[in-house]
C-alpha cells in the first residue's frame, strides 16, 4: 500500500513538469509575410497569448485587419476534447475543443450546433520559436478553404 502514494507523487510531478513546459504557452505574433491566407483576408496584425490553465490553456487573441476592424477572442480549454465557450468582442463565438496529439501538436475543432465547421492544427517547432496554425473551414459557397498562420514566439 505504501507504493501507491509514491506513484501518485511521481505522476503529479510528471504532470506538473509537463504543464510547466507546454510549448504553446507564451505570446505569439503573426508573421503575415510567411502566412498563407486567401487574397485580402490576412490580418495586418494578430497576437495570441496562451497561459497554462488546468490541463490546458487560457487563450486570448487580438487581431487587426487591413481595413482597421479589430477582433478579440478568449477561452479556457483543457486538452481533453470537450467543448469550451469562446467569447469575442461581438459576443459568443463558435465553441472550441482542444486535443493534444503530440507534445507540440494540438488539434482544435470548432462547432456550430453539433457539427464541426472548422479544424485547426497547431504545431510548435522543435526549437519552440515558431507556431504554425493550419485551419480548414468552408467559405460561403461551401468550398474548403485552408489558411496557414505562422507565428513567432516573443521572448521575454
Amino acid at each position: 500500500m505504501k507504493r501507491y502514494p509514491a506513484i501518485a507523487v511521481i505522476l503529479l510531478a510528471t504532470a506538473m513538469a509537463y504543464a510547466s513546459t507546454d510549448p504553446f504557452v507564451g505570446r505569439w505574433v503573426l508573421n503575415p509575410r510567411l502566412s498563407k491566407y486567401p487574397s485580402g483576408t490576412c490580418p495586418k496584425r494578430m497576437v495570441i497569448e496562451m497561459e497554462r490553465a488546468g490541463d490546458g490553456v487560457h487563450y486570448r487573441s487580438e487581431t487587426t485587419y487591413a481595413n482597421g476592424v479589430t477582433a478579440h477572442s478568449e477561452y479556457t480549454a483543457d486538452y481533453n476534447g470537450k467543448r469550451s465557450l469562446v467569447v469575442g468582442n461581438r459576443g459568443m463565438l463558435l465553441p472550441v475543443a482542444l486535443k493534444r496529439s503530440h507534445s507540440n501538436v494540438v488539434l482544435a475543432s470548432y462547432t456550430k450546433g453539433l457539427q464541426v465547421v472548422a479544424t485547426s492544427r497547431r504545431v510548435v517547432s522543435k526549437d519552440g520559436g515558431r507556431m504554425t496554425i493550419t485551419t480548414i473551414s468552408k467559405d460561403r459557397a461551401g468550398t474548403n478553404v485552408t489558411t496557414v498562420g505562422v507565428y513567432e514566439k516573443q521572448r521575454e
